[in-house]
């Protein structure tokens, strides 16, 4: 584990200091390895169970949640899930070491739950609940991290055409886009040790959208059936409606905007929900569809991808930045096709376009500027379906997480330093990519007194840098 370290860290060498703290949790177990209390969150290989495990299913899988042993870890630990045929795989985020690899049939999708821990894995007819073993506890002026073996559970909620799963204000909801079902929980209730208590409500008709829980109860909720989808509405927590619109033609996309604001994609533009009223913003062209969207806490702008051919022939080559208070929008040249998972947003709200050029483009979200383009991958080509595997981006602070699929890779892309600092091979074909940090969520993560945890030496190493968000929620699109 020790020469591991280090060549990761001779690998590294650049990294910003925000980037090394993903490193903290392999440097912690390194330093830890011989005491007899230190568990062993790392390959399942290692786990004590393994011996009891039947043929075809991995330790952990065979085992009691309850039974994994439980480290302490020195930041924030994030892991990645990613999806392939016949399984989903769950990533270490320092060191892109695969710690599990869950069988699991037909094709799979693969979602943050929304507390920074767990992932729903969509497989047949439900949504499978998957720990990710990482998450952060509150401790008075910091956090507390801890990190454990993966768990792909057998709690499911069920039902017709499971489709988005969306984490806000505390609570999830999983949408059925077969019967227009909504599953509502409580986020502090996801735990693989116990079950899922889940309450239902059901939109007018069946569609594939999406519902938004809010915190006093009530939820927005798309509007449409099986031909159209036409907007939203709000319902309150009695389950009145409150407010309605239905000039969002094809709305998708939901992303939870600045200032506690909802916003959808339409086929002219973006829809907001800013907590008393629906705003549009519209785009110029008559069609011109962002069908998903971004979101960043510290900007004022969505980032959008931007397609102008009703059929959907011809690939999108321009994004597009909303601006919510202002309420106008702008459109980028990317100068390269992309796609529904090309996507993402930078530490500092950066637009960020993974492209078939192969390269990271890097935009100013306020001005569209051009502030960086890393080469990543070789050039590549969307696939016809939508299913079939192609390249995914996903970010944790600095770090971008690009997968390959033609050459099985995972990427580990500093974007302060604008270059690729880790590279690992796969022995599987990545398909979708889901990230959580481990950090704890605002109003779902407990607080705890400082009386709870004890400093023998008096010392505290933990993470004391304010940083802990809720999860953003990227939408699915084909």
């Amino acid at each position: 584990m020790a020469k591991l370290v280090i060549m990761i860290l001779m690998k590294t060498h650049t990294l910003s200091w925000s980037s090394l703290a993903l490193l903290a949790p392999l440097l912690l177990a390194s330093c830890s390895s011989d005491t007899p209390d230190a568990g062993d969150s790392g390959s399942s290989g290692d786990s004590g169970s393994e011996t009891d495990a039947p043929e075809g299913a991995s330790a952990s899988e065979a085992a009691d949640p309850s039974d994994r042993e439980t480290s302490e870890a020195g930041g924030p630990a994030p892991r990645l899930a990613v999806t392939h045929e016949g399984g989903v795989a769950v990533v270490d985020g320092a060191t892109l070491e695969v710690l599990e690899d869950f069988p699991a049939e037909g094709f799979l999708r693969v979602s943050p739950a929304g507390d920074g821990r767990h992932f729903f894995l969509t497989e047949g007819e439900t949504f499978r609940l998957l720990d990710g073993g990482t998450w952060g506890e509150p401790h008075g002026d910091h956090n507390h991290y801890y990190a454990t073996d993966p768990f792909l559970s057998d709690i499911t909620v069920e039902g017709d055409t499971p489709g988005h799963v969306v984490g806000h204000d505390g609570r999830g909801a999983l949408f059925f886009d077969g019967s227009g079902e909504i599953a509502e929980f409580d986020l502090t209730d996801l735990d693989v040790t116990g079950e899922l208590e889940t309450e239902s409500a059901s939109t007018d008709e069946a569609h594939h959208g999406v519902a938004v829980p809010l915190d006093d109860g009530g939820r927005v909720e798309t509007l449409g059936d099986s031909e159209t989808r036409s907007g939203a509405r709000v319902l309150d927590g009695e389950g009145e409606e409150v407010a309605r619109n239905e000039d969002c033609p094809g709305i998708h996309g939901e992303t939870g905007g600045p200032d506690g604001t909802v916003a959808f994609g339409c086929e002219d533009g973006v829809l907001i929900w800013d907590g008393d009223e629906f705003t549009t913003i519209k785009a110029d062209e008559d069609y011109a569809r962002s069908g998903n969207l971004f979101a960043h806490p510290d900007s004022g702008v969505l980032l959008g991808d931007y397609n102008e051919d009703p059929d959907s022939e011809e690939p999108m080559t321009s994004v597009a930045l909303f601006d919510v208070e202002g309420e106008e929008m702008t459109t980028v040249d990317v100068g390269s096709a992309y796609n529904f998972r090309s996507l993402a947003r930078g530490p500092e709200g950066e637009a960020l376009v993974l492209a078939e050029d192969g390269i990271l483009h890097v935009y100013d979200a306020d001005s569209g500027e051009t502030l960086d383009e890393i080469e990543v991958l070789e050039s590549w080509t969307e696939p016809e379906e939508w299913q079939e595997p192609r390249p995914a981006i996903r970010v944790v602070d600095d770090i971008a997480y690009i997968t390959d699929p033609s050459e099985q890779e995972l990427h580990m892309v500093d974007l302060v330093e604008g270059e690729v600092v880790n590279s690992a091979e796969l022995d599987i074909e990545p398909n979708e990519l889901a990230v959580v940090d481990g950090r704890p969520v605002e109003g779902v993560t407990p607080e705890q007194d400082d009386d709870d945890h004890d400093h023998e030496d008096g010392s505290d190493d933990h993470d004391h840098d304010g940083h802990d968000h809720d999860e953003e929620h990227d939408d699915h699109d084909h």
